[in-house]
């Protein structure tokens, strides 16, 4: 009698679960010792995850560089010209599309927030001109806004630039 009961509230509650955005899942991701995969050995934190792509930093060739991990293909995305040994990256966001990134970049004690668009493989500051510190950008979906904190009055507080980094017009602000 009590399967039925189970077949009968999964039907009625399934649709449901389907209008939530899908049930959370666990998903298998490979472990390497070399720099093929998602998972080293290395140090890799800060993961953010932009629909199939999952942007993250890591420790594993010897300086801290942003990465991208596409879940579909279960490979991890050449990024050519977005990192360099003498930077440190934080935060990275991804849009839904995988092609920008937004970052947190270090050099010599000064951080910017960056754009780094896949298709141009081209780097953009966004945050020269700001005299503040800055940390944890966010990507709208479509890439057109980054969000982040700045700090330069002393508060920190949250900005909105559009990705060709001028600072959106607020109501409020």
């Amino acid at each position: 009698m009590a399967f039925p009961l189970k077949v009968l509230g999964g039907l009625l509650l399934s649709p449901l679960f389907a209008s939530c955005g899908g049930y959370p899942e666990i998903v298998n991701i490979p472990f390497s010792q070399g720099t093929e995969s998602l998972n080293t050995p290395a140090s890799e934190f800060h993961p953010e995850i932009g629909d199939r792509y999952v942007a993250f930093v890591s420790d594993r060739n010897g300086s801290q560089d942003v990465y991208l991990y596409d879940r579909r293909d279960r490979a991890l995305i050449s990024l050519p010209g977005l990192n360099a040994l003498d930077e440190m990256a934080f935060d990275p966001t991804v849009s839904e599309d995988g092609r920008l990134i937004a970052f947190t970049k270090t050099r010599e004690g000064r951080s910017d927030i960056y754009l780094y668009n896949r298709e141009t493989r081209s780097l953009r500051n966004l945050t020269g001109n700001l005299s503040a510190q800055v940390r944890r950008p966010t990507i709208s979906a479509d890439g057109s806004t980054i969000a982040f904190e700045a700090n330069p009055d002393g508060n920190w507080d949250i900005l909105i630039y559009d990705r060709s980094g001028q600072p959106l017009d607020l109501p409020g602000t």
